[in-house]
């Protein structure tokens, strides 16, 4: 058992829905809240669910009767080289007007059950569509609170960074002012002056990299990069780790990430789909009928001497195709054994995500700690070096290698505790953390 982690108890109910409440940060709380409608990769994969629900429509359809109505009228010009051609020009002339209108109706008979899979499989892809975009909340969830967790942690750097900048900046000024008073050489002051442009050199590159978290979260909203620097750029904390945290037990992983579900779906659509391939081996059977008026004028296409009717069944059995069909069914059962290997995958990749993750938090909860007592000896450290110093008892090296050892020690501390709250946000995704659990089957609500 990692430490700080229950894996016994499942997490209490509703806390992987909104697990970034956790962290008490309104500003965090406000992007997860605008991500659900505003992203657009999310926009994409509602509009695959709305397809989804389509095509299993017309699956569904299969079960029910088609039909049509038809109308037509054509002028037509008969030979005189065939009896009926003869006949009718004898009687009417090789011209003739041909009104007709009616109905046409097919209805298969589902005896072998293809109509029944292709419906199955359709209800899976769905199924498949809606894990999908649960996949996508989750994952742009993640997405999000990792860049905002970088966001604040650079920020802390920063701060630190122009800490480090103002004490190297106050250390020329006493440098220089000794060097003129003869009391040290200038050679205390050019280190001072090169410790603070290496100091200052930090900066821009933290600064880099900040705008570009800023950037994309602005992204990840659907707008504009640099739309969010105004409510971003507030100089916020970084979120505390949490000292305990509950997992559950693998079962419950594997119910609640999407995308394993989304795995099991898929498997269950291809599975379907051999299913429908191997009812084209047997014949189908349909139900036909149809009813209309059919006459040379329509003056007389409506009445009893004019109508026509015909019902009866029929049967369809493609004996020549035996070899495509065959071949299309072993294709199927090679879709199926593709599909469960990427379930399978699905599977190992998540156990895999949590327990890094979770060696990831104990070993930075540790590195923290160790960190932080090495920050504050070197405080002390640089505190009895700059008193040394300014009695002359000591050179200035002293005090630029223990100011270096703290402001290492302080920026290695920061790195340290964001990279506990970063692996907090991959275990919350790995757990399928960030949409609530639908109650109604075929529901297709992500969040």
């Amino acid at each position: 058992m990692e430490q700080g982690v229950s894996r016994g108890d499942a997490p209490p109910k509703g806390f992987l829905d909104s697990w970034w409440n956790i962290f008490e940060d309104s500003v965090l709380e406000s992007l997860m809240n605008r991500v659900a409608s505003q992203n657009l990769d999310l926009l994409i994969a509602k509009a695959r669910v709305m397809q989804a629900r389509a095509q299993s429509a017309i699956a569904s359809s299969g079960f029910l009767p088609e039909g049509s109505l038809v109308a037509d009228y054509r002028r037509v010009r008969r030979t005189d080289t065939t009896v009926l051609g003869s006949a009718a020009s004898s009687a009417e002339g090789r011209e003739q007007n041909i009104y007709l209108a009616g109905f046409d109706a097919t209805w298969e008979i589902d005896m072998f059950g293809g109509i029944r899979r292709e419906v199955e499989a359709a209800a899976a892809e769905l199924s498949a569509s809606e894990d999908g975009l649960r996949d996508v909340l989750v994952t742009l969830r993640g997405e999000i609170g990792r860049n905002y967790m970088e966001l604040r942690g650079l920020e802390l750097r920063l701060n630190i960074a122009g800490q480090e900048v103002k004490i190297r900046t106050e250390n020329v000024e006493i440098t220089e002012a000794r060097a003129k008073a003869g009391l040290v050489s200038e050679l205390d002051s050019a280190r001072a002056r090169g410790e603070l442009a290496n100091s200052e050199g930090r900066i821009p590159s933290l600064d880099r990299s900040l705008k570009a978290a800023v950037h994309r979260l602005a992204v990840l909203l659907g707008q504009e990069p640099t739309t969010l620097e105004p409510e971003l750029l507030s100089r916020s904390r970084l979120p505390a780790a949490l000292p305990d945290l509950p997992v559950g037990l693998p079962s419950d992983l594997i119910r609640r990430r999407p995308d394993i579900r989304k795995a099991e779906r898929e498997l269950a659509a291809a599975t379907a789909r051999i299913g429908v391939a191997t009812a084209d081996l047997f014949p189908r059977f349909s139900l036909t009928g149809s009813f209309g008026y059919e006459a040379y004028s329509g003056n007389v296409l409506f009445r009893d001497q004019s109508n026509f009717w015909g019902i009866g069944p029929a049967m369809r059995w493609p004996i020549l195709n035996f070899k495509r069909i065959l071949a299309q069914i072993e294709s199927s059962k090679a879709v199926r054994e593709e599909a469960l290997a990427r379930y399978e995958r699905s599977v190992l990749s998540a156990l895999e995500e949590v327990e890094n993750s979770l060696v990831a938090i104990s070993r930075e909860k540790s590195r923290v700690k160790s960190l932080d007592e090495a920050v504050r000896a070197n405080e002390l450290a640089v505190k009895l070096a700059m008193e040394r110093y300014l009695a002359g008892v000591q050179s200035y090296l002293a005090v630029i290698d223990a100011q270096g050892a703290l402001y290492g020690a302080e920026d290695q501390l920061a790195q340290s505790r964001q990279a506990q709250v970063l692996a907090m946000v991959t275990l919350y995704k790995a757990l399928g953390g960030g949409w609530q659990q639908v109650s109604a089957p075929g529901d297709g609500g992500a969040d």
